[in-house]
């Protein structure tokens, strides 16, 4: 596939051998030269700031340096003029048949401009990884959304991508849930509803290893029976995996999330040995009041417990065997985590180790703010915790009730599935639109909101297009907008399509900084500025040739709406 280069690519390549071509006698590289998009209109297209860097090389003022440029300038065929201001900067104004052009072939592409730059490069994003016998609850979205953006935006870019949830399928609490589910499960309960009555089955028996030293004794028998091998044990424990991944996949099909892999910690539970005595070979670890550590001093990070004095690994174990098994299968170039804030030092830790033991993949840990209530953070103790499946369906429930408003002559079907579509996209687009390292508080006025930065407002926009075009293939069956020309005749017309310009780059930026709220924002300006497209020029009632033009521009614009809702997991009904 063939990329289409950005106007800023297009520019600086432009600028810089301009740059390049005034000061030639300079003994100097101007290829970093770059021309960016101005915030102000008033001030051209794109603008280049490079003079003030090159003020102490060249050893003249900004301001001459740029005047130097332009005075000997060859304007690109995009470039309608140039003009200096202020200290030295380089505005510069595109001719409007030119972003015409561009803009038709934008939509000619199927990729929209997006790049394709991650071509031959294999990337593994570890995300959502939901604890067995525990129901998802709404602590879960943003490892579970977060993650899943991030995963469709390179995927967009062309990067292998590999989507593994690391669920968390081993440890100390099976020997507490075994130990209490042969005490107290309520079978008609566990037909009923599974995952709640094994957390139930966990709760009593926690709290009882709190006041009773023997039932704790016997946890911890249970546990090293499972690890250990023991049939019955084993065979309770993967009942508890089933019953979770139930559960699991009926959360994920309502966020239409999907996986390339669910590998659980218990994957990689025989390799754990192996990962401890590597590190003492290696000289990384040893024994300390029992347990085997590896000290981090010198990185002023604390001591990380490899195996503990009771012969049970940690997180870090087996987090290092799960790089090792990447890295020799996949053979990525990056593996992404995706985690709230608080694994930040465990993963500085076992990012450390990696890196001591040889480990050359580049490792990243996406960590996130916590979700919290306008009242505070969600607190098992407050007792107000929500489960996730309880938030989608007050979610599709306040979504329906919109519905119903606007398209009361809809199919209670139809009523229904838009409904699913705005209520599960208002949710995501709460938490996407933020950036990932703020904490979110959520609130149904804000989430819910059609007329405000949220996600029934865009999805509103994009089926507000698809209405115009509907009408304009009622009105001119015979009519083929998407083959006239583009042009521009009102001011707005040129300022939507510069920004649906932008698209590519935005996508390209949020991908490597792994802020989905990047795309969220671009898509909330590009909602706004076709809001006032809408509002201030006439498009079935235009002259024959601009009545096409625009209405193929409001086809473009659907088509860029459409692509970044889908990079944030949010749907695009045609009707609300």
């Amino acid at each position: 596939m063939k990329n289409i280069k950005a106007i800023s690519e297009i520019l600086s390549e432009w600028i810089a051998s301009e740059f390049g071509r005034t000061y030639a006698d300079v003994d100097h590289d101007f290829s970093a030269i770059q021309a960016v998009a101005t915030a102000n209109a008033d001030f051209g297209d794109f603008q280049c700031n490079d003079s003030m860097q090159l003020a102490k090389i060249l050893r003249k003022s900004p301001r001459d340096i740029a005047q130097a440029v332009v005075d000997d300038i060859q304007l690109h065929e995009s470039v309608d003029k140039v003009e200096i201001a202020g200290a030295g900067f380089i505005n510069m104004y595109l001719k409007p048949e030119w972003i015409a052009s561009y803009i038709e072939g934008l939509g000619a592409d199927e990729n929209l401009g997006v790049p394709h730059i991650g071509e031959g490069h294999t990337i593994v994003i570890d995300y959502s990884s939901p604890n067995v016998a525990k129901p998802m609850h709404i602590g879960h979205i943003r490892s579970t959304i977060i993650g899943c953006a991030i995963d469709k935006m390179f995927r967009k870019l062309g990067y292998n991508v590999i989507s593994d949830n690391h669920i968390g399928d081993w440890g100390t609490q099976f020997g507490i849930i075994i130990k209490g589910y042969r005490e107290f499960v309520d079978k008609d309960a566990l037909a009923k509803s599974p995952i709640e009555e094994l957390e139930r089955v966990y709760v009593k028996s926690y709290e009882k290893t709190q006041e009773d030293e023997g039932w704790l004794t016997g946890c911890r028998d249970e546990l090293v029976k499972l690890q250990s091998g023991d049939s019955d044990n084993l065979e309770l424990w993967g009942e508890f995996i089933k019953m979770s991944l139930v559960e699991f996949d009926k959360i994920y099909k309502r966020l239409g999330v999907g996986f390339d892999y669910m590998r659980g910690e218990s994957f990689y539970r025989e390799k754990l040995p192996g990962v401890v005595k590597m590190l003492e070979e290696k000289g990384l670890a040893e024994e300390s009041d029992g347990a085997t550590v590896v000290f981090l001093e010198e990185e002023k990070l604390p001591v990380c417990i490899v195996r503990k004095s009771d012969g049970g690994y940690n997180y870090a174990t087996s987090d290092i065997a799960t790089v090792l098994h990447r890295t020799e299968e996949f053979k990525p170039d990056r593996i992404i985590y995706v985690t709230d804030e608080r694994q930040q030092l465990h993963f500085n830790q076992f990012f450390t180790i990696c890196g001591k033991i040889g480990c050359e993949v580049k490792l990243d840990h996406v960590w996130f703010g916590l979700m919290r209530l306008p009242e505070g953070t969600f607190s098992t103790r407050e007792g107000n915790v929500i489960k996730l499946e309880a938030l989608l369906d007050e979610a599709e429930s306040r979504a329906l009730k919109i519905v119903q408003g606007s398209s009361p002559d809809m199919t209670e079907d139809q009523q229904k599935k838009v409904a699913r579509a705005v209520g599960i996209g208002a949710v995501k687009y709460a938490d996407l639109s933020q950036n990932p390292q703020t904490t979110v508080t959520f609130t149904w006025e804000k989430a819910m909101a059609t007329d405000g930065n949220s996600g029934p407002y865009l999805q509103y926009a994009y089926a507000r297009i698809q209405s115009v075009r509907d009408k304009y293939k009622e009105q001119f069956p015979d009519g083929d907008a998407d083959s006239c020309s583009i042009v521009f005749t009102e001011p707005v017309e040129r300022v939507l399509a510069l920004k649906l310009t932008q698209f590519s780059e935005v996508v390209v930026r949020a991908a490597h900084s792994y802020k989905p709220s990047t795309v969220a924002d671009y898509l909330y300006e590009l909602a706004q500025t076709y809001s006032s497209f809408h509002q201030n020029v006439p498009f079935l009632k235009a002259e024959e040739g601009l009545r096409e033009s625009r209405i193929r521009l409001c086809g473009i614009t659907a088509r860029v709406l459409k692509a970044g809702l889908d990079l944030l997991g949010i749907e695009t009904p045609e009707r609300i």
